[in-house]
């Protein structure tokens, strides 16, 4: 019996193509919104995460200063030195890497090219703080860190700015002038692409001493990143590294601190939860249409019993019974709705494979939100659907069959 009602419902849509396909268009737009909203949430969750991951691994970075991170310093905050990155990765457990770091803008010049990039100078444990890896070549050698050697290892969009083009040229130990000196490329770093603080690749490294004598001329240390071990608990290392920081820098015990620490995974975290809780606002403002078609469905279910009011009271005066004939206008109301959150996974899922490649993030199938909209809008079908289907049911078959 099911089946023949099913077939019955079928053919009730196809007899009425265009009222059934307004029928359903707002259970079409309110699929479609719902499973859009929520794939594109989910995939800018994961770029941030991964935009966040690229600057390193349970990276803390110390900043002078006491207005968060990057508010700068401040007259008469002391600058950071090497020694407190010595100090860090030696008294503070569940410490990976500790690296100084400084920083500055200068205009290289190769092969007639030149390119406005950032120079960094550190430690060779930046390239482990920071997740670094080798294209080719090598990092530097103790005593090219200790002497400020004319070294410098650089990204890929440096490498694609200056060399790229010329023939038989890599970069690779070539010669590159940063601002008054000339230093050998001894290694290129693998590309890391964009992230939310720029283009991460557009980068010279030097030795931190070879940037404090022949680019900036002073000793200063403007950021120390601290990289955890996998498995620590940040909080306490935080704390570890709060009070170190606190003693070398000869703080009394009622001074605020003059630095502050940055925890990018909690960045991530907050960043996340933020994103999340847009995508279910936004999933749940397009699922109001969802509702908004369901009326619209319920309207035209009452417009279609009033139409077939004497094939109603045919099959009530034959022997129907009434939860045949509710059956029968409650499956078609289901038939509708369902088949309108088929073509609404149907056309979000071309939506979000494209808005993700125009909004350069990953696309990111959820086979759990397709199939819960698909139940909700079957479930939509039943509830709007019952009342016109209940109204069906009850008819006098003696009053149905008279009537014009």
């Amino acid at each position: 019996m099911l089946f023949s009602v099913f077939m019955l419902a079928l053919r009730s849509v196809q007899r009425n193509m265009l009222r059934s396909f307004l029928t359903i268009l707002g259970i079409v737009i309110g699929v479609s919104a719902v499973i859009t909203m929520v794939t594109l949430g989910n995939g800018a969750t994961q770029a941030i995460q991964t935009q966040i991951s690229s600057l390193g691994t349970n990276l803390l970075m110390v900043r002078r200063g006491q207005r968060g991170f990057g508010g700068g310093g401040g007259a008469g905050v002391p600058e950071f030195t090497e020694a407190d990155a010595v100090a860090i990765a030696a008294q503070i457990g569940g410490v990976a890497a500790a690296a100084p770091q400084d920083n500055t803008s200068a205009t290289v010049v190769a092969n007639g090219r030149n390119w406005l990039t950032s120079v960094t100078g550190s430690s060779n444990e930046w390239f482990s703080t920071g997740n670094w890896k080798l294209a080719s070549g090598r990092i530097f050698e103790d005593d090219e860190q200790r002497a400020g050697a004319a070294v410098c290892v650089i990204g890929e969009t440096v490498r694609r700015e200056i060399f790229a083009g010329t023939p038989g040229q890599t970069g690779l130990g070539q010669q590159l002038r940063v601002k008054q000196f000339s230093c050998d490329v001894v290694g290129i770093l693998a590309s890391k692409g964009q992230s939310g603080m720029g283009d991460q690749d557009d980068v010279v490294v030097v030795p931190l001493h070879t940037l404090q004598r022949r680019v900036t001329g002073n000793r200063k240390v403007g950021t120390l990143l601290v990289s955890m071990q996998d498995g620590s608990d940040s909080a306490p290392l935080k704390a570890s590294l709060r009070q170190l920081l606190r003693e070398r820098r000869k703080l009394a015990e009622g001074d605020d601190d003059n630095f502050n620490i940055f925890d990018t995974q909690q960045l991530a975290e907050t960043l996340s939860g933020t994103t999340q809780v847009l995508t279910t606002l936004l999933g749940a403002v397009a699922a109001v249409s969802l509702l908004v078609g369901g009326i619209g469905i319920m309207n035209i279910m009452l417009v279609s019993v009033t139409e077939r009011t004497r094939e109603i009271g045919l099959r009530l005066a034959v022997g129907a019974l009434e939860n045949e004939v509710l059956l029968q206008f409650l499956i078609e109301a289901v038939v509708l709705s369902a088949l309108g959150g088929l073509v609404g996974i149907v056309i979000a899922t071309a939506a979000s494979y494209g808005l993700s490649s125009l909004m350069a993030v990953p696309y990111s199938f959820d086979p759990t939100i397709n199939l819960l909209s698909l139940v909700f809008s079957a479930a939509i079908g039943v509830l709007f659907g019952y009342f016109p289907a209940r109204r069906a049911a009850r008819m006098d078959p003696i009053e149905a069959l008279r009537h014009e």
